[in-house]
């Protein structure tokens, strides 16, 4: 029997000392040293490295390269946040928060898939209760083969007699090795068996999702090191109050990580949202004050989200200043150049932001709907319903370029809107003759609100 011994463990990075520091000298965090027991022995080979062929070094220029064939996840989202479909020999992981849908999105995309052999293994639920998901969804798969363990010794095992072309594993943190004593959950328990799904992926070809908890400050629970060893890192959010979803991309090696894709969770499982514009902006009679429309690309994907405003006398000293869904910092930026650069002074007043459908937002294109916004709810104001903003805002006040302009006039023109006010710098290349759309020019924030009041 292999002898045990203590080792401590840095619960932000991984790293391992033989005694308890107070600073981490890797990542400098403190407090994070925790003792685990590991076992001191010496490790078997393991099954599914075997027959690992020899690594010999080359010239860069006689690796001949091909493109990466992928799998269809049969799943339009999922493949557009994935950057195409699933790489084979991958690793993915996905975290969010406890009953935000990781394992229906997971088992739904196992139902779908259809011309691939899925081994979906479950540490948290019964074979019962995926079950009864599973109807739940309406989807039934025969090639979707359900496992409940937690040793990886018996998963790799399992993995040899049903030879799938895909695993899920659900979750990273319920699973341990024999090769270690410590707890399932543990710093090393979770860096020794990502480790071996790393290897199995790489030397196997076969791709690897794997769902991870999250801390209460949101990061994936365990070693920073997880989040290096995989591919691609996608977060799963949303308000558990609020049906719609978002699949975000954090870590891709294999696409772009400004893609998301939106959901909406019901009952019969999660519906991929196509034109996620239809479900941000909001269907009102009336016009009310301090609403405007912008037009921002996520990805590649154009958008039209709503900016809501409210601006309000001071009822205390000092003036409250809260975004939701965007930066405070660029807010409170874009009030400095709105006083300075106009007669408005909103530096008395009580500002609140808000970015409708919990989405949050970094595309600088939504400025000039922000300065729209606030201007609107100060002077009471409403903005019309059929117009919308694609431009980003100076410090000296003038308005400035965005990329992709042809995009998001096009997308602002799909959905019925009558004008679209962008920078005037953005219209080399654009004839205004070829949209129905009214596109209209402006140069700094004095012309936009003349425009519009």
């Amino acid at each position: 029997m292999a002898k045990s011994k203590s080792t401590y463990f840095c619960q932000n990075c991984g790293n391992q000392s033989s005694k308890w520091l107070g600073k981490c000298p890797a990542c400098g965090e403190w407090n994070t040293f925790v003792e685990e027991v590991v076992s001191s022995g010496k490790q078997e080979s393991k099954p599914y490295l075997k027959s690992v062929k020899k690594v010999v070094p080359q010239p860069i220029s006689d690796i001949s390269f091909e493109k990466e064939s992928r799998i269809d996840t049969c799943m339009t989202e999922m493949n557009r946040v994935l950057g195409g479909g699933m790489v084979a020999g991958s690793i993915i992981l996905i975290g969010g928060e406890p009953g935000i849908g990781k394992s229906t999105l997971l088992l739904q995309m196992a139902l779908n898939i259809k011309k691939a052999r899925v081994l979906y293994v479950s540490g948290e639920e019964s074979a019962r209760q995926l079950k009864m998901r599973a109807d739940r969804i309406g989807i039934g798969n025969k090639d979707c083969i359900i496992l409940n363990e937690t040793n990886t010794g018996e998963i790799f095992r399992h993995i040899g007699d049903l030879e799938p072309d895909i695993l899920v594993i659900d979750s990273i943190q319920t699973l341990h090795t024999d090769y270690l004593e410590s707890t399932a959950g543990s710093i090393s328990q979770i860096r020794e068996t990502a480790s071996e799904f790393q290897k199995f992926a790489k030397t196997t070809n076969i791709p690897v999702v794997l769902i991870g908890h999250i801390t209460k400050d949101g990061n994936i629970a365990g070693p920073k090191i997880l989040e290096h060893m995989v591919d691609t890192v996608l977060n799963f959010e949303g308000d558990r109050h609020y049906g719609f979803r978002i699949l975000r991309s954090v870590k891709n090696r294999f696409g772009s990580t400004s893609e998301l894709g939106i959901f909406e969770m019901n009952s019969g499982g999660l519906r991929e949202v196509k034109n996620p514009s239809e479900i941000l902006l909001s269907q009102r009679d009336e016009s009310v004050s301090g609403v405007a429309i912008a037009a921002m690309i996520e990805g590649q994907r154009p958008m039209l989200i709503e900016v809501q405003a409210l601006v309000g006398t001071a009822a205390y000293g000092t003036p409250q200043r809260s975004a939701t869904g965007f930066d405070t910092r660029r807010m409170n930026m874009l009030l400095a150049v709105l006083e300075k650069r106009s007669s408005y002074k909103v530096s008395t007043k009580d500002i609140f932001l808000n970015i409708a459908g919990g989405i949050r937002v970094d595309d600088p294109a939504i400025d000039l709907a922000v300065i729209a916004s606030i201007v609107s709810s100060a002077e009471d104001v409403s903005i019309g319903n059929n117009i919308c903003f694609a431009a980003e805002v100076g410090l000296s006040g003038e308005i400035r370029t965005v990329s992709r302009t042809e995009s998001r006039i096009l997308e602002a023109e799909k959905l019925g809107f009558e004008k679209i006010i962008v920078s005037k710098y953005s219209m080399k290349g654009i004839i205004k003759e070829n949209y129905k759309i009214e596109i209209c020019p402006v140069a700094d924030i004095h012309q936009m609100i003349a425009e519009l009041f």
